[in-house]
């Protein structure tokens, strides 16, 4: 039985009903397999959910939606032990490749990005140069995003016009419009608008009340939830590293899927603009870094100290692990200064993470006895994904 409850007529149903008219015009068998999409759209249906599993054990259940947040919510309320919350993002690189079959011949299969330095530079020296293939096929991937429908596509005027009127629309103008009974769309679209343009970067409420005239805070505000739980962009939160630093609570904002940014603005000639790359290849990492500890109860954010003007891209902070410190230098040049945050603010066991662009630009640096590793983008992302598919696998 496959059911998706975005239809209006579905709003005049419970889900007891469907289930009933399925049986009495389909198939009474006792056991069904029962597929439901845009599951939110159904009014209690975490105690629907509930009540059918715990009354009917041959009916096997698989529920998705656009608005994790909102699942995960009453997921907590109604499914303990019931049943199993999965966030499912766009392809990551990794992903992406396998579905092209562009495939890293002869690669080890339990490398880690964070254990590459153990290897001598003989080993590391191969590995990166089977990988240094993956740099064509990376820079396409920042043009189209992870969207599977779009990665086959030649025409990239068609698949934005896609992102935009079929996903992004869709999501603004239907799913939170109905949802939160939002009325008046614009506004909404605006504050989605402004956050493409400043994916990658810090986001000031009040600044943002002054540019988006009209825009009041407390709307910004509530628009800006709306929009994560829509999967539509990420909040990085400010990660305090040092304990005895007071900071001021400011978040970083990243668009979900790149596809997403680039359709909304228009971006042509990406790989030609070396800003609009920065900007994209950072967004992407963070998204890849964030799908990757999703689940395993971490904190994902950066680091800003505003007296000093230093700041580290991510933070990964956990109560398991030291906290991993990544940088994003995805540019010509990647020099690191003892200065820089990455150092400064690391400790000496830990070694922080320089992604930078070039396939030539990798390998351990010491600064005094403090170290950094860089490793290319498309080789972090591409191992990161391995590492997270046999994860799952296992």
């Amino acid at each position: 039985l496959y059911v998706s409850f975005d239809h209006p007529l579905f709003s005049l149903l419970t889900l007891d009903k469907v289930l009933e008219v399925y049986k009495e015009n389909v198939s009474n068998n006792q056991e069904i397999y029962c597929f439901f999409d845009e599951i939110q759209y159904m009014t209690n249906w975490n105690s629907y959910l509930k009540l059918l599993y715990d009354l009917n054990p041959y009916v096997h259940v698989l529920a998705s939606g656009s608005s994790s947040s909102m699942l995960q919510d009453k997921s907590l309320e109604s499914g303990l032990g019931r049943w199993i919350t999965l966030h499912v993002p766009t392809l990551s690189f990794y992903e992406y490749c396998k579905l092209l079959n562009i495939e890293v011949n002869d690669l080890e299969s339990d490398i880690k990005p964070s254990e590459l330095y153990l290897k001598s530079k003989q080993e590391q020296a191969l590995i990166f140069q089977k990988l240094s293939a993956l740099q064509v096929p990376f820079l396409r991937y920042l043009e189209l995003g992870g969207f599977p429908e779009l990665a086959f596509g030649k025409d990239d005027f068609y698949a934005q016009k896609l992102i935009k009127e079929g996903i992004i629309e869709k999501a603004l103008k239907k799913d939170i419009s109905t949802l939160y009974e939002i009325r008046n769309t614009n506004d909404l679209e605006k504050v989605f608008m402004y956050l493409c343009y400043c994916s990658a970067n810090i986001i000031n409420i009040n600044t943002m009340v002054k540019e988006l005239d009209g825009v009041d805070r407390r709307t910004i505000e509530k628009y800006i939830d709306y929009l994560e739980k829509a999967n539509l962009i990420y909040i990085s939160p400010l990660v305090n590293i040092n304990a005895k630093k007071a900071l001021k609570a400011q978040n970083k904002i990243y668009i979900a899927d790149i596809a997403l940014r680039n359709a909304i603005l228009l971006k042509k000639n990406i790989i030609n603009d070396p800003n609009e790359l920065g900007i994209i290849a950072e967004t992407v990492i963070y998204q890849h870094v964030k799908s990757f500890y999703y689940d395993v109860g971490t904190e994902v954010g950066y680091y800003r100290d505003t007296s000093k003007g230093k700041e580290i891209d991510i933070v990964v902070k956990s109560m398991h692990f030291s906290p991993i410190l990544i940088e994003v230098k995805y540019r010509e040049q990647s020099k690191i200064k003892e200065s820089d945050a990455i150092i400064s603010e690391n400790n000496f066991k830990n070694i922080g993470l320089v992604i930078t662009k070039n396939p030539s630009d990798y390998g351990l640096f010491n600064y005094g006895e403090k170290r950094i590793y860089k490793i290319p983008a498309p080789a972090f992302l591409y191992l990161l994904g391995k590492v997270s598919e046999d994860k799952y696998q296992g």
